[in-house]
Order: structure tokens, then sequence, then C-alpha cells
């Protein structure tokens, strides 16, 4: 009977697992789970070495995505700070985090390299010309802004959202500030078995 009952109760759980996983839906506390997948366009950056990055380079492992520039006076260190914690905390071995730059004129491969590593060195930085990096910000949903500066300065206004990727280099979940620790780790936990199985939305 024992045996019995222990079998039904596995079958169950086993049950259970398989259809929440197919819902594709984990309850998430601190960002936005999409209802279904969202595409990347292709696209050609360069990575802190020079080398191409595309959208290929995505493909296998998830990715958390923030756009930013290297002469961020305050938001963008204090993100890739928490980042660099939360990717500590969540414990998932293949996760990656790429800062992608907003300022192609300033942020060169190997400025953005020395940048994203002072955070984390498994960090990965991102630049490209003006035109591409447009263009990646739009396929994104985030806006970018250059304002000009007394003196002939500038700085960028962009928004501050994290961009949680599944293996498919689709935009699975959306994170906005204030971005708390332990529980953005705790939700990239959660959504760490969803991140391979859903469908993509039609576009």
């Amino acid at each position: 009977m024992l045996l019995a009952a222990g079998a039904v109760c596995a079958a169950f759980a086993g049950f259970w697992l398989a259809h929440q996983l197919d819902r594709g839906a984990p309850e998430l506390a601190s960002g936005t789970w999409l209802p279904q997948a969202r595409p990347v366009a292709d696209f050609r950056l360069l990575d802190a070495t020079g080398r191409p990055f595309t959208r290929a380079d995505l493909i296998g492992t998830p990715a958390l995505v923030y756009f930013g520039f290297t002469r961020c006076p305050d938001v963008c260190p204090a993100t890739l700070l928490k980042l660099a914690r939360i990717r500590h905390e969540a414990a998932l071995p293949d996760l990656r985090v790429l800062f992608v730059s907003v300022d192609p004129e300033r942020d060169t491969p190997p400025v953005i390299g020395l940048y994203v590593h002072a955070f984390d060195a498994t960090f990965e930085g991102l630049t490209g010309d003006a035109a591409t990096l447009r263009s990646v910000a739009t396929n994104f949903g985030v806006a970018v802004n250059r304002v000009e500066l007394p003196g002939g300065d500038y700085t960028m206004d962009h928004s501050a959202v994290v961009f949680l990727l599944d293996r498919q280099a689709r935009i699975a979940a959306i994170f906005t500030p204030p971005f708390e620790v332990s529980a953005f780790a705790a939700d990239l936990r959660r959504a760490a078995p969803y991140l391979g199985r859903r469908k993509a939305a039609t576009t």
C-alpha cells in the first residue's frame, strides 16, 4: 500500500511539475515575465577585444542585458554592482551579463572591457557604430537620448532596464528599478527551468 501510495504521489508530482513548466510562466517577485518570448533581431556589435559579436553568440546560454555607458555618473555603476551581486547570489553558472554601450563615440572596445571587468571578470561589454547601437536599443525597446552639456561635453539618457534572455536569444522577462538583490536572484532561479521551453511570439 505504501509503495503504491508513493508511486501515485511521485506520478502526481511529475505531472504537476510538467504542467507548471508547460505553462511557461514562473511567478516573479521583482520582474515581469512576458506571456510570449520576444525574439531579438540579428545584429553585429564588437566585444571588448574588438571581435564581432552577433545574435548567434547568445544562443545556448541565458543572459542579462543592460544598456548604459562608461561615463555614466551613478545609475550604470550602481546597476552593475548590483548585477554582480545578483549573479553571485543566483548561482547559475552559465548566466551571462552583457553591458551594451549607448555611447559609441567614447566607449571603444578596450574602454568598455576595462569598465565592465571592474565590476565582475565575467561581464561582457559590447559596443559598435552609432547606427547599429541605435538599432539594437530600439529592438530591445530602450530609449536613448544624447544630452548636450555646457562647455561642449554631453551625457546620455537611457532606459535603466535589465532584460533576461532565454537560451534562444529571446527576451523572456524584464526587470525595472529599483533592483533588490535577493529578490532578483531568487527570480532568476525560478526562471531558470523555463528559459529553453517556450514558443516565440509571432511578429
